[in-house]
């Protein structure tokens, strides 16, 4: 089974606590790792624009990604969420076994 590494930001810690306790609920995600703060540089709109904000990691499995990524945008705040995520190409098999066993429906 695939797996993937799923990465959002968030506009300040109690944003991405939500979206990831109920990623984690739903059996989106097998967990997500909240990172600390930091600050975001980015053009939108035509500007340049610096903001404080916070990410997470989402780990899930290649059958569970649309629909997390789906699920993520529902609860996002922001018009455009940063949502990207990328194979896990190899890990600590138990490890692998957890995610895809915490994220069966």
């Amino acid at each position: 089974m695939a797996h993937h590494s799923v990465y959002v930001t968030a506009p300040d810690h109690e944003t991405a606590l939500k979206i990831a306790r109920a990623i984690v609920d739903e059996r989106l995600a097998a967990c997500a790792n909240i990172l600390g703060p930091m600050t975001s540089v980015y053009r939108w709109e035509g500007k340049v624009m610096e903001e404080g904000e916070v990410s997470f990691i989402a780990k899930t499995t290649e059958a569970q990604l649309p629909v997390l990524i789906a699920r993520i945008k529902t609860l996002h705040p922001y018009q455009v969420p940063c949502i990207v995520a990328w194979p896990i190409a190899a890990g600590h098999q138990p490890y692998l076994d957890w995610i895809s066993a915490e994220t069966r429906v």
